[in-house]
């Protein structure tokens, strides 16, 4: 079974699971032992809790020999995924029992007593969780590399991110330990990483997915959902996730049969518009490009189209919105873990957004509302016009492990503006720090802000093998419109097979 495990993604193993071909535990003791093969490579896994998860795959081993195999026809979509292994991001999904420190020091010990939703769906559901995996400190960057863990690397190349702040799901998968894992999205944290490291990554719908509210959520920005290797799996955990468990494997109306659906010809509008970005890179555009072409080969109608935003406003409000919630989980992270904030517990760039928040993001609350309106009128307004938007998912590859950082200056900037928060430093430290991240991650954000659904394909490697997606978005409700797309692309341009060097090594 070792040989086969990477051939199958998360809907073939639990079909094997179900037929008796292999065991839940089986299953298991490869994602134990693939982690321990390649996790000192990559950084991703930041907690183990192997043994309960032993436990649980033997005993639903016993159960399912004693009440006899199931059978593919019939199955329904609640014991679809049945004894596969399963990652939990370590932010705001929290597992009743297991550490969720947020990437940070001052939650390093923080113990949740209830499951989230989307921990209670999944263990409902049969998906076995072992460990759970790195993130940016409070999903702050879009890159992962939290001090308290250190960084998580891309399997494709070590030297390079696999983006964030989903940066360990996105890079476990990569690398073989699981086929599909738990991801969230609060500002492109599905979609980055999964563009860094080919993989597919659907954020749904605001509200689509049900979640665990453990902060002041300004905006409402952020949904759960995963990173996977395939477009049916993240189409099947959806139905999961969003109440469609009791229903059969496939049937009409599921996301799952919709994946399975033809997809009409499309009215695709094309943006090359950077959104926060100041440009894209030549191989962003050419990602962009590879993919029109491919799209309208298919019979999609493409069309160029600008906008008509204003990305400064739209960059304003995001960081209103932003800050906001920053502050509540670090300046009143108290009412979360039961402990008063400490400064040295916190990184000094999540330290001074926070402080960002309470001089100027409760302040500027009710105009980025405003504005977070304007911007979804105006995407509703597009895709009342068209089916989905094609645009990048970032403005450049993978960056270097480091290249972000804060430098020495900036450092002791934000030391200074944290020690006396003057409302022109403030607006400087913001402006020169926003700037470094939005050069490279922002292209996601708009949809956060809108709430429509919006997905990361990997149809492109650039000339150095670093891959490079690209985003379609739907509108609000639309997301079987994008996993029909999605399967349609899959199908024309495949890429379960490509396989990361390190993934290849230690197969």
């Amino acid at each position: 079974m070792h040989s086969d495990y990477l051939a199958h993604d998360a809907t073939g193993l639990a079909e094997l699971v179900r037929t008796r071909q292999t065991s839940a535990r089986e299953l298991l003791d490869i994602a134990i032992s693939r982690t321990e093969a390649v996790n000192p490579a990559i950084n991703a896994i930041v907690l183990k809790d192997y043994d309960a998860a032993r436990q649980r795959a033997s005993r639903d081993d016993a159960n399912r020999a004693a009440n006899g195999a199931g059978h593919a026809n019939g199955t329904s979509t609640q014991s679809a995924l049945a004894g596969v292994p399963y990652l939990i991001k370590d932010l705001g999904a929290p597992v009743a029992g297991l550490r969720m420190s947020m990437g940070s020091r001052h939650y390093r010990h923080f113990i949740p007593t209830e499951d989230a939703p989307v921990v209670t769906l999944a263990k409902a559901a049969g998906l076995n969780i072992f460990a759970k995996t790195s993130t940016s400190e409070l999903g702050q960057m879009p890159y992962t590399e939290p001090e308290l863990f250190g960084a998580c690397r891309n399997p494709w190349s070590l030297d390079h991110t696999p983006g964030g702040s989903s940066g360990g799901a996105a890079a476990a998968v990569a690398a073989g330990i699981v086929p599909l894992a738990h991801a969230s999205d609060g500002g492109g944290s599905i979609r980055i990483p999964a563009s860094c490291c080919g993989l597919f990554g659907l954020k749904p719908s605001r509200g689509r997915v049900p979640k665990a509210v453990q902060a002041r959520a300004a905006g409402d920005l952020g949904v759960d959902h995963a990173v996977s290797r395939s477009v049916r799996d993240s189409a099947l955990l959806l139905d999961l996730l969003a109440g469609h468990a009791d229903r059969p494997l496939g049937a009409p109306g599921t996301f799952l049969g919709a994946s399975r659906e033809p997809c009409k010809p499309l009215n695709i509008a094309y943006v090359t518009e950077p959104m926060l970005a100041p440009a894209l890179s030549a191989d962003s555009r050419a990602a962009l490009d590879d993919a029109a072409q491919l799209a309208s080969s298919l019979g999609h109608r493409i069309e160029p189209v600008s906008l008509d935003i204003d990305f400064a406003a739209v960059r304003h409000a995001f960081l209103m919105l932003w800050s906001v919630t920053a502050e509540d989980l670090v300046l009143n992270a108290e009412r979360i873990s039961g402990r008063k904030p400490l400064r040295d517990e916190f990184e000094i760039s999540t330290w001074a957004m926070a402080h960002v928040g309470r001089k100027l993001g409760e302040r500027g609350l009710p105009g980025a509302l405003e504005e977070q309106r304007r911007i979804t009128e105006r995407l509703t307004d597009l895709l009342n016009r068209y089916d989905v938007i094609l645009c990048a998912t970032l403005a450049a590859p993978p960056i270097k492990i480091g290249e972000m950082h804060p430098t020495s200056t900036e450092r002791m900037q934000m030391r200074a503006v944290t020690a006396m928060p003057l409302e022109a430093l403030l607006k400087k430290v913001l402006a020169e720090a926003s700037d470094k991240a939005f050069t490279w991650a922002g292209c996601t954000e708009l949809f956060n802000l809108s709430g429509q659904p919006a997905m990361s394909v990997p149809l492109y490697w650039n000339a150095r093998g670093l891959p490079v997606g690209v985003q379609f978005a739907a509108p609000e409700g639309g997301e079987a419109t994008l996993l029909r797309l999605a399967t349609q692309l899959e199908a024309a341009r495949p890429w379960f097979d490509r396989r990361p060097p390190l993934m290849q090594a230690r197969s």
